[in-house]
């Protein structure tokens, strides 16, 4: 398979995985679902008065077991120390009731000497279903999730007794334990393919997964350990000191600041702004999801690494001024401070996503015949378009390897001049389902002899098509060059990779405070010193190599049977309860 296929294919795996979060919701409501059924079930009550059938069938058979399953399904799993909100035990009894009586209803279609056989077997598909859900959400181990799932079943099974033939008890319990077999080979079935791949269980990260969304959880991290493998990486940092204001710690990881939210490395620029007393600028460096840590804790031998590289260092009072080099849709925004220069790539306004690992370190490796240190650093600017990655050898890659070529060939012969800083941190009224991330926007100002350049960084997942160019036009008002980059903290994605600046908030809205710092950056000019490092991250335990793209494959696999299944076997409860029925009515 070709590079640019086999991209495709592992991001069009994802993509699906994604586009499943638009079934995920917030459940309504609880009194809002216990009307409901009330009021179905007084509605079934009326019409079996009119048509001289069963009186009070819908209070008996659906209202009261659903009740009854509500009330006491919460506090049955809160002692097991699992979570559970009124809401969700609430919707399960009505959509469970609801199938029910659809079911129910359609054997009444056939013939009313058949209602206790389809609510005998409705009874059996509430527990199936309530057992898969509560699994799910829960506890994904079923023998735990028994006695909540069979609640309104046996409720159902207790009170029927009320309303049908005293053959009806034998056949309900007949029917639960049918339907509960065959929810414990759907859950099995669903769960075994992650299992042996991984052994992680599914149902057991889904559980995680949802406590991370209603609670904020940390569970997710100890899947994405047991899936991990230890990595050494590098990341280069500028060291900026200056009399009299603070320093500037420019740091370029070469990890991905993901999954989601605070999971992993999700919040990767806050958490080595604490380690710093400096101001720190955490740009992206070239790594894609494959290099998520598997926790916050992984943040701190980042931090421990560069700290300890700080150690001896000799500083310069010197940089060239920067200057731009591009091949294809590749733009280079380079500068050199001393022995170590600085690479702002982008291929804005076309697609800028994920450089693959091993592309940062080859183009790191080409500069170190002129360099001492090569930052490398994708800024991560131009959301367009589906989710993908640049891999090694397709024209992309070569592009961004022919463009800091030329800086490797030519900036070594520009002088280097004395060396001013200015810097501004500034906060956004903006929140994370907006598009910010906790740092808001920082920037830099470099002068080098007469010419002026601004490095600003949002903390954000990418920037909206055209923001890029938009910010960078108004920032050409105060300064000779400069370049906008993102953070690409996922700290503002709980679920989608889908919240780049500037797309719930208007660039407009936000360029006021792009001046703002701009202006605090000028006013903060002054002469400066800076060195740079680079640090060896060792023992660091990321998802690895293609994690990402195996698991996707193999919940796709397992999605992808998932109908077919869950038909088969409700095929054969059905067909198993009418022989059950004959044999014991």
């Amino acid at each position: 398979m070709r590079g640019s296929d086999r991209s495709m294919a592992i991001m069009g795996s994802e993509v699906r995985i994604e586009r499943l979060t638009r079934f995920l919701f917030n459940a309504p409501s609880w009194p809002a679902s216990i009307i409901i059924l009330v009021v179905l079930g007084l509605a079934i009550d009326a019409a079996g008065l009119k048509l001289g059938e069963l009186r009070f069938l819908g209070t008996v058979a659906f209202t009261l077991p659903a009740i009854a399953a509500f009330i006491l399904t919460r506090p049955l799993i809160a002692l097991q120390g699992r979570p559970m909100t009124w809401n969700r035990s609430a919707l399960l009894a009505l959509s469970c009731t609801l199938f029910g009586v659809i079911l129910t209803l359609t054997g009444v279609v056939f013939s009313p000497a058949l209602l206790p056989l389809f609510y005998a077997i409705a009874l059996g598909l509430i527990f199936s279903l309530r057992l898969v859900v509560l699994v799910a959400i829960a506890d994904y181990r079923p023998s735990r999730m028994l006695v909540p799932a069979g609640l309104q079943s046996l409720a159902g099974a207790a009170l029927g007794t009320l309303l049908f033939p005293p053959f009806f008890p034998l056949l309900a319990i007949a029917l639960l334990l049918v339907f509960g077999a065959g929810a414990y080979l759907f859950i099995w079935a669903i769960d075994r393919p992650l299992y042996r791949a991984f052994h992680i269980r599914g149902l057991e990260f889904l559980n995680a997964f949802l406590a991370h969304l209603t609670d904020g959880s940390r569970g997710l991290e100890d899947f994405f350990r047991a899936i991990g493998e230890e990595v050494t990486v590098p990341q280069v940092t500028l060291f900026f000191r200056r009399e009299g204001g603070r320093g500037l710690v420019f740091t370029v990881p070469m990890v991905h600041p993901g999954p989601m939210g605070e999971i992993g490395g999700g919040n990767l620029p806050r958490c080595m702004q604490e380690a710093f007393e400096e101001m720190v600028m955490v740009p992206h460096g070239a790594a894609t999801h494959d290099f998520n840590l598997v926790s916050e804790q992984e943040i701190r031998k980042l931090t421990g690494a560069v700290q300890a590289s700080r150690e001896g260092l000799r500083y310069t009072q010197k940089a060239s001024q920067s200057r731009r080099f591009s091949s294809g849709t590749v733009s280079v925004l380079a500068q050199a401070f001393g022995d170590t220069l600085l690479l702002v790539t982008t291929r804005s306004p076309e697609r800028t996503e994920d450089l693959d690992f091993n592309i940062g370190m080859t183009i790191m490796a080409e500069g170190h015949r002129v360099y001492r240190q090569v930052a490398f650093i994708d800024a991560h600017n131009c959301l367009a378009g589906e989710i993908t990655y640049v891999h090694p050898a397709t024209r992309q890659a070569m592009e961004y390897m022919q463009a800091c070529n030329q800086a490797f060939d030519e900036l070594p012969r520009q002088p280097q001049e004395m060396l001013q800083m200015g810097m501004a941190h500034v906060s956004v009224p903006f929140t994370r389902e907006q598009g910010f991330g906790d740092q808001g926007l920082q920037l830099a100002v470099i002068r080098a002899g007469k010419q002026a350049t601004a490095y600003l960084l949002f903390d954000g997942n990418n920037i909206s098509p055209g923001a890029r160019e938009t910010t960078r036009d108004f920032l050409l008002r105060w300064v000779d060059e400069a370049e906008v980059m993102s953070t690409d903290s996922h700290v503002v994605n709980t679920i989608s990779g889908r919240n780049p600046v500037g797309l719930n908030v208007p660039v407009g809205e936000i360029l006021p405070f792009v001046e703002e710092a701009v202006v605090m950056a000028l006013q903060d000019m002054r002469p400066a010193e800076v060195s740079g490092s680079m640090a060896w991250c060792e023992d660091v335990v990321i998802f690895g190599s293609h994690r990402i793209s195996q698991v996707a494959s193999t919940v796709n696999t397992v999605l992808l049977f998932i109908p077919l299944l869950s038909a088969g076997i409700l095929l054969f409860a059905f067909l198993l309860s009418i022989l059950l029925y004959l044999a014991i009515g």
